[in-house]
Parts: C-alpha cells; structure tokens; sequence
C-alpha cells in the first residue's frame, strides 16, 4: 500500500478543516458565537453538522466492523443511534433551544436554580465528552498506521493540532460550517468507493453475493436466548436514550433560531443518518464476501480500509483507500471537535473564568478562556489513550452513550415535562445514575466478565440503571417538596411555547 496517497488525503481533510476555520474567525466575535453561533444556524446546516459530529469513528469504521464481525445482530447498532433523534424530536428539541440556555449546565440552572445540580453536570459532560474522545484518538492512530504506515502517535496527535486550531478559532460558529462540510466529506468518501465496488463485484461475479450463513443467522443457544435479547433491548435503549443526553448533541439545539427550526433540525438528521448507515452495511456484507476470515489480531474495525485491496487491484485499490482514510479523518475531526466544543464552554463557564477571574481582579477576556479551555478539553484525553485498553470504537462509543442515557436522559425528559422535579430529586438521580453507570463501565473495559446474566447485566446496563434513575429523581421529589424552584412553572410555560406566542427567540 503506497502511503503517499493516503497521507495525502488525510493532509488535505486537515487542511480544508483548518482553512474553513480561520476563513469563519472574523464573523466570531460575540460570546454566543462561540458557545452558540448567535443562535442563527439554519436547520439544513445544522443538521449537516450534528450529521458531522455525531457519525463518529464509531459509525464510519466501527459498525461496519461490528456488523462484519457479528453479523445481522450488530445492525441494532445504527437502528439505535438513528432512533435516539426520534426520542429528541419528540420529548426536548423545541423545550432545549426555547431554554436560551449555552451549555447542558446552563439549563440544568436555569430549570431547577441550583448551582450544585450545574456543578454535578459540569462534572459528567467532561467525563461523557473525554470518554467519547478516547476511541477518536485511538481510531486515528490505527487508520493512519494502516493507511500510510505511520506511527501509532501521529494519527492522534494530528486530530489534538486540528482541533485545538478549529475549536480556539472560532467556537461553535466556526465549527458549524467545518462539520456540515465534512459530513457531505464523509459521505462522498464513503458512499463512492461502495459504489465502485459494488459494481466491481457485479461485473466480475453477478449477482450472487457468498456470505456464510452463519453470519446471516447466527445461532445462538436456547438457554442464552434470553441472555441475547436483553442485550439487543438494552443496547437500543442505551443507544435512542443516550442520544438524547449526549452533551455535544444537546449544544448544537441552542444555535438553531427557535424551537420550530429545531424541531426541523432533527427531521432532517433523521435522514442524513438513514443514508449513512446504508452505506456502511454495505461495506460489512461486501467485507465477509471478500474477507471471510482475518488474521489474528487485526481489528474488525480496519475491514473497510482493508476492503479495496482485495476487491480492485493496483492503483484503483490506492485511491479507493485514500478517499477512505481522508472521510474516516474527517469523521475523527468533526466529533472531536463537537465533543471538545462541549467540554470547552463548560470548563470555561465553571473552572477557568472564575480562575482567571480571581487572577486577574474580574479584568480578562471571555475568548481567552475560551480558548484555554479549548486547550485542556483536548490534551487531557489525548493524554489518557495510552490508559485505556483498545476496545473495538462502536462498543468504546457505546459506553458513552450509557452514562448519558442514565444521567442526562431522566434528568431533560422529567426537568421538561414534569413541574415537581425537586433539586434533591434531581441530584440524587444524578448521583445514582453516574455511580452505576460509570462502575459499570469499569468492569465492562476492564474485565472480560463471565457468561451469563450478571455479564450481560453489566455489558448493557441501561435497561435496569435508567428506570432506576426516573423512580429515585420521582421519589426524592416527592419527599422533598420544599425543594422545587418557585418558578418551575413559570420555567415549564416558556419552555412550551411557542416563539411566535412570547415573542421571545
């Protein structure tokens, strides 16, 4: 595999990247264009950049290798992540950007007036967004050893550069327009070269397509049946929940005009996802076709990058893999930027403005911490990679997904709908959320488990920790009524109505 190519490609995705950010630098100058680009974000725009953060490593490499490796089971994969903007349309879309809040803190303050429940999400959207950002960093080092034959390193310290210039440029404005540019990035990326290898396929075998039937119907043992199914069903839960309580998700509903153009913002990613996902599954059944087995040791995430070898020979196969590696460095830069944009307004709002601030007698400038913040979201987990075990992407991803879907996800859906959400209620679901999910988690990364039933609860624990979440946040507020914000009415009313009614936006 010649490196040139794909070194190549991948120094072009970086270079477009930081050319649309400093091109976007002089339009940012107000405080909300960096948290929020002035809240006047188009829904096609900003469903193209919620399309270009959320469809991560994870998506472009990691579910067609979960798909190649397990077979048709794997594909509640894509079906939960589309899902998850199902539940958003539904529940919080409109209600989050008619909170005119900045961050996920903001409107967990705005909503319950309590400066300790803001402290605890500020807490959990560094930790959601680091955890993310890990399988980013190591999907960046193996694409580019694979690709161009580079050290492990470089990939993640490519991705830490970018980022860094991307996000302390120009904050949410400016990656507004980067990530819907690299969504259509990725998708051509990913989309043509399935095409040409579909057609390669066809034109040299017909029709018939030689998948294992296993592959197609695993079988599974009866006695691990229902072992199985409370996987799939706590998997999708933990994938449309968690969604909804992604912090870098959440952010993007605050730069929409109003609540109407949010709502619309999520009919279009629906779409945008479904034409993505389709792709990939592609690349997963044309992957058993031609690659049946791999080599001990090599990682199913590298099926797609590995594919065009064994399909096109000679030069075609080196272009195939180059447009490949730039959009899966385009997904790596979208989400890591979407995620250390999260984190970056939340420790700049709760840890380096009040530090400057003491520092400097109140005398400093808001970008500046911004942009020092944009620093520390990024080299922390860039620094944490080695920590952590390679675990395949979308299963890394997921882990992020069931802390946000037991913490964030009871916390926006009873703070929207329910009036008598108390502070207690509310930190207490919190708490238990977070120490349930994260220790789950430790066990899940850090042990193989035992087969059976406390396994799979702890391989997929959304199932059982959400509920339990809902139960503690309604039975804590029940026995503390004194603590509902007096103006938790008067909050929920503005939440629902419309703009057009309060003339407010």
């Amino acid at each position: 595999m010649t490196p040139t190519l794909a070194g190549g490609a991948v120094l072009l995705v970086c270079a477009i990247t930081v050319a649309l950010s400093v091109f976007v630098l002089r339009l940012s100058r107000r405080t909300s264009d960096f948290y929020v680009a002035g809240r006047a974000v188009s829904p096609a725009r900003n469903a193209a950049a919620i399309g270009g953060e959320y469809l991560s490593a994870a998506s472009f490499l990691g579910v067609a290798g979960l798909i190649y490796d397990q077979g048709v089971e794997a594909l509640w994969y894509p079906i939960g992540y589309t899902v998850g903007y199902l539940v958003l349309l539904v529940l919080v879309a409109a209600p989050l950007r008619r909170s005119g809040a900045y961050t996920l803190p903001d409107f967990a303050e705005a909503r319950l007036e309590s400066r300790f429940v803001r402290h605890l999400c500020s807490v959990l959207v560094v930790f959601i967004g680091w955890l993310y950002l890990i399988p980013q960093f190591q999907g960046a080092g193996f694409t580019l050893r694979l690709v161009a034959g580079a050290p492990l390193w470089l990939g993640p310290l490519v991705v830490l550069v970018v980022v860094v210039l991307s996000v302390a440029a120009g904050g949410m404005r400016s990656i507004t327009l980067v990530q819907a540019v690299q969504y259509w990035v990725k998708l051509s990326a990913l989309a043509i070269p399935a095409g040409v290898l579909v057609g390669v396929w066809w034109s040299t075998q017909g029709p018939g397509l030689q998948v294992p039937d296993a592959w197609l119907f695993p079988a599974t043992p009866h006695r691990e049946d229902t072992y199985e199914l409370y996987r799939t069903m706590s998997l999708v839960l933990a994938l449309a929940l968690g969604t909804t309580g992604l912090p870098h998700v959440v952010v993007r509903y605050y730069t929409n005009p109003d609540g109407a153009a949010a709502r619309h913002t999520t009919v279009r990613v629906l779409s945008l996802l479904a034409v993505f996902y389709v792709v990939t599954v592609v690349y997963a059944v044309l992957g058993r076709a031609y690659l049946p087995t791999l080599e001990g040791g090599v990682r199913p995430d590298t099926v797609v990058l590995r594919l065009p070898a064994e399909v096109v020979p000679g030069l075609g196969a080196e272009v195939l893999v180059a447009a490949l590696a730039g959009g899966a460095f385009a997904a790596f830069l979208s989400t890591s930027s979407g995620l250390s944009l999260a984190v970056t307004g939340v420790l700049n709002q709760d840890v380096v403005r009040p530090l400057l601030a003491r520092a400097s007698h109140g005398d400093h400038s808001e970008v500046a911490g911004f942009r020092m913040a944009a620093v520390i979201s990024v080299v922390v987990p860039y620094a944490l990679v080695g920590v952590f075990p390679e675990v395949p992407l979308a299963a890394f991803v997921t882990l992020a997904f069931v802390v946000a879907a037991s913490t964030f996800f009871p916390l926006l859906a009873l703070g929207v709908w329910w009036p008598r959400l108390s502070v207690q209620g509310a930190a207490a679901g919190l708490v238990t959320g977070a120490v349930l999910a994260i220790g789950a988690v430790g066990v899940t990364v850090l042990t193989d488990g035992d087969a059976g039933w406390p396994a799979a609860l702890l391989a997929q624990p959304a199932a059982w920790i959400v509920p339990s979440v809902c139960l503690v946040m309604v039975a804590v507020s029940l026995r503390t009524p004194h603590g509902i914000p007096r103006s938790a009415g008067r909050t929920l009313v503005r939440l629902h109505t419309p703009e057009d009614l309060t003339g407010h936006r």
